[in-house]
This record gives structure tokens, C-alpha cells and sequence, in this order.
């Protein structure tokens, strides 16, 4: 079955100047404020879509690697995913750039690695953003 989760923002003023709320409608987790210098320049407390969409990426790639592992019989104990969005003004997002660092019994550091470039490749968000280059660093803890 298809799910489908639903966001919303309210945008006031001019881009330099505005600021926004962005209300997460499909969990209710509440809302985060957003503007311009919290995506070009420092994040004061405020979020920017970059991290939303870091937000998407570290946890989808840690379920995609997660799967993978399991389904070839090394379920992990556990996994840390950073994901960093790089942006540019005037030229917009420039690279995607995941660390992942795993703890998984019974798997040597190139089949954690193939496993981690393989889930890279076929999460749902990593698919979502095929138009952006995205490199990947990965290491058993």
C-alpha cells in the first residue's frame, strides 16, 4: 500500500527578509522556523530545506542498509548515517555527501561497504535525487 506524508509552509515577506514556518502535517511532530540566512548562511536555531532534506536522506539510507544487511543475514546492531547537503547560492544544491559508520557481527569492512554503496544506490531518497552527485564514506565501528 502507498503511503503518501504531507508537509506544509507559510512564507512571509521577501526572500532576504521573510521567514517561514514549516508545519510536519503527517506526524504532528510540530513545526520548525525557516529563512533565507538559515540556508545561506548560519542556522541560528532556524532549519533550512538542506536539512530537511539531510533529515530524509541519513534516515532512508540507514533503513535501505539496514534491509540489505539483514537480508543477507548480518542484521546490524546499529547504524550511524550523517548526511551533509551542500548549497550553494546561485547555483543551489551541489552534493550530497554520506558518513556511515556500522557495528554488524560476522561482516569484514569491503562487504560493509558494498552493502552500504549498494543501499547509497537504491534507497527511495538517493533515487529521488539522482540529478545530484552523492559520495558516500563508509566504516565498521
Amino acid at each position: 500500500m502507498a503511503t503518501t506524508r504531507t508537509a506544509h509552509t507559510v512564507w512571509q515577506g521577501n526572500l532576504a527578509e521573510g521567514k517561514g514556518t514549516v508545519t510536519f502535517d503527517s506526524s504532528g511532530i510540530g513545526e520548525q522556523p525557516v529563512s533565507w540566512p538559515s540556508r545561506a548562511e548560519q542556522a541560528n536555531g532556524k532549519t533550512s530545506p538542506e536539512e530537511l532534506i539531510a533529515a530524509a536522506h541519513s534516515s532512508c539510507f540507514s533503513m535501505a542498509l539496514s534491509h540489505g544487511l539483514t537480508q543477507a543475514g548480518n542484521p546490524p546492531t546499529q547504524l550511524t548515517t550523517q548526511a551533509e547537503v551542500t548549497f550553494q547560492p546561485g547555483t543551489g544544491i551541489t552534493g550530497i555527501h554520506l558518513t556511515v559508520e556500522g557495528t554488524v557481527e560476522g561482516l569484514d569492512e569491503a562487504a560493509f561497504v558494498a552493502a552500504a554503496e549498494d543501499a547509497k544506490k537504491n534507497c527511495p531518497v538517493s533515487q529521488a535525487l539522482a540529478g545530484t552527485e552523492i559520495t558516500l564514506s563508509a566504516k565498521l565501528a
